[in-house]
């Protein structure tokens, strides 16, 4: 039986080693135009090639993002990218727009098309349309319970991936139009503005202030806990998000899924090391994890209001301070070390 395949996000080409050298099995990524994380980060289409060469060389798949919608007149530009990536020998293209989904399906039929989680597929119906259309994987939507998800695999053949660490919408995957109403920036275009991120106040019908703070900022998702099950009922692939995180967050995180994926495979007893999660925790966190939407039972941990960034670990008490010279005097709960 084929193992389960770890894939990683690559932001640039220090991710790129970071996730291959600590054992992602695939990366995906994106280019400068049409992808779901726009922003600085991401290769033209030099880079790409050079990406795909290092990667192959490595026995690593190279997955591209080419998920945002896609408007009438940048079409040619589109597929003038998904060619070149074929060509360079990119293993499949990750798609949310259907014109462009019809397009390479027809015209490049040993390519293999992923269906974006930006497409929404929650469920068999969705998923079976995309297996007769001809896609060879759903990125599944990340508000899917490890219930609905071996349903829908003991009913499909289609391969099925599933996001496994790193942050959450409040919405319906590929469906938040708050960016845009907000901000006029659209999550579908690759630009969105975090609108779940900022602060906001819940208020009654007569005004009074019923709660405050960033109620719509999730935690982000650690599944560590659930690969032996997602393993067992068949998910082909554990995706990471995170292509606009850092090299070292790449690093950790792929080393510790790597760590427990191999775990799950072994006769080893099965039991996630809490240091393991406090690393996860140290290198990106906002206020814990949560399990998202995974289990059966419904979250009531999903959102943290205190902050909507990295928290960081709680390691001591500031005991002491000397403003004069301003030094601290901290009481730690935990060791330290300069790096």
């Amino acid at each position: 039986m084929k193992k389960i395949e770890l894939l990683a996000p690559v932001g640039d080409f220090e991710c790129l080693k970071a996730s291959i050298q600590n054992g992602a099995d695939a990366i995906y990524l994106g280019t400068s135009s049409f992808s779901a994380r726009a922003g600085e980060k991401n290769f033209n289409l030099d880079s790409l090639e050079e990406v795909i060469n290092y990667a192959k060389l490595r026995n690593v798949s190279v997955h591209l993002a080419l998920n945002t919608l896609i408007k009438n007149s940048e079409f040619a530009e589109a597929l003038t990218i998904a060619k070149f990536a074929y060509e360079a020998g990119v293993d499949a293209i990750i798609v949310q727009d259907y014109g462009l989904c019809s397009f390479l399906l027809e015209h490049l039929p040993d390519l293999p098309i992923h269906a974006s989680t930006q497409m929404s597929i929650h469920n068999l119906e969705g998923v079976k349309e995309l297996e007769s259309l001809g896609f060879s994987r759903v990125v599944l939507a990340r508000e899917l319970s490890i219930n609905e998800i071996e349903f829908i695999s003991n009913n499909t053949n289609i391969e099925l991936e599933t996001f496994i660490h790193g942050a959450l919408c409040m919405s319906y995957s590929g469906q938040c139009l708050m960016s845009s109403m907000i901000g006029a920036r659209s999550g579908n275009r690759g630009r969105c503005a975090q609108s779940c991120r900022l602060p906001y106040e819940l208020i009654d019908k007569n005004n009074n202030c019923l709660d405050k703070g960033y109620l719509l900022s999730p935690k982000d998702l650690c599944g560590l806990d659930f690969i032996p099950n997602l393993i067992d009922i068949g998910v082909t692939s554990l995706k990471i998000e995170g292509r606009l995180k850092s090299p070292e967050y790449v690093a950790i995180v792929t080393s510790i899924y790597r760590k427990y994926i191999d775990l799950a495979y072994s006769n080893s007893k099965y039991e996630v090391d809490e240091n393991d999660i406090k690393k996860l925790m140290q290198v990106f966190n906002r206020g814990g994890f949560s399990n998202g939407h995974l289990s059966a039972d419904a979250n009531t941990e999903l959102v943290f209001k205190d902050k909507p960034n990295n928290m960081g670990i709680y390691i001591g008490n500031v005991s002491k301070y000397n403003a004069t010279k301003g030094y601290i005097t901290l009481n730690l709960n935990d060791k330290i070390a300069l790096r």
